[in-house]
């Protein structure tokens, strides 16, 4: 069986660490993986303000040659030892699809892989990065009204990301679909939402799309899970949706999180 991690940061990631390219793919050689993609988090789109106090969520768009560059460069380095593939992780932002098109027609050539992610959710003029701090979080109940009104949200904004024109380069792997669950200890949603995931999964079998199953919910203090959870990836696996175990690693120590505790 060929052991994969789709879902990789790096040092260019302004909010993760300066672990090298190398200490990252020799820990993935150690533990056993015969191809790696590294998926740092693309600039935000053109004209959106970041909200993060340190505005630091997507790349500084002045790197990211120099990303893709050393990306080439580490394939030759490793040939024979280790399949790597550029990837991007790529915020789906509402309203910002003309300004996301415009960036993957000009770098999507580059790509091997590539995810499509929510982040950032928008509430009339006001945007949150859900997934920033349990604090965010919980100022988001105010005006949403309820936890139920953040997962609703949420899920509406996933189901766009994924029915969203956005050109010959769009990712085909959704990022960690369930992200709304990750202080789902301090703040629970009062159902299962059930029929958001599963017309959710249905629209990504439609596309023939595939499923990031990221193992970091697994490390986070008030998650406690994969995302999404097992009994999410069967419904996936049962209309045939491929899945692509990520560790969504920051560092070169966060490769194989959650592994253990998944169906992979």
């Amino acid at each position: 069986m060929v052991k994969v991690d789709g879902h990789i940061h790096t040092p260019f990631c302004p909010h993760g660490s300066t672990d090298p390219f190398e200490l990252y793919i020799e820990r993935a050689i150690s533990l056993g993986y015969s191809a790696i993609t590294f998926t740092e988090h693309a600039p935000l789109p053109r004209g959106f303000v970041d909200t993060t106090p340190d505005q630091d969520s997507g790349m500084d768009p002045k790197y990211l040659p120099d990303y893709l560059d050393m990306l080439e460069t580490l394939k030759e380095t490793y040939k024979g030892k280790m399949i790597i593939r550029t990837g991007l992780e790529i915020d789906y932002i509402e309203g910002f699809e003309k300004e996301t098109i415009e960036f993957l027609s000009t770098y999507g050539h580059r790509l091997d892989d590539s995810i499509l992610s929510v982040h950032f959710l928008q509430f009339q003029e006001k945007w949150d990065c859900l997934d920033f701090s349990p604090d965010v979080f919980r100022s988001m109940i105010d005006y949403y009204g309820s936890v139920d009104g953040i997962y609703q949200r949420y899920y509406e904004t996933v189901l766009q990301s994924i029915r969203a024109d956005l050109g010959v380069y769009k990712p085909k792997r959704i990022g960690h679909m369930t992200l709304v669950k990750k202080f789902q200890q301090l703040y629970p949603a009062s159902h299962m939402f059930n029929e958001e995931i599963s017309t959710i999964l249905h629209e990504v079998a439609g596309r023939n799309l595939e499923l990031d199953y990221n193992g970091a919910g697994f490390v986070k203090p008030y998650c406690g899970d994969s995302y999404p959870p097992r009994e999410v990836i069967k419904q996936a696996h049962s209309l045939g949706i491929h899945t692509v175990y990520g560790s969504d690693a920051h560092t070169a120590n966060g490769l194989n999180q959650g592994r253990a505790d998944m169906d992979v």
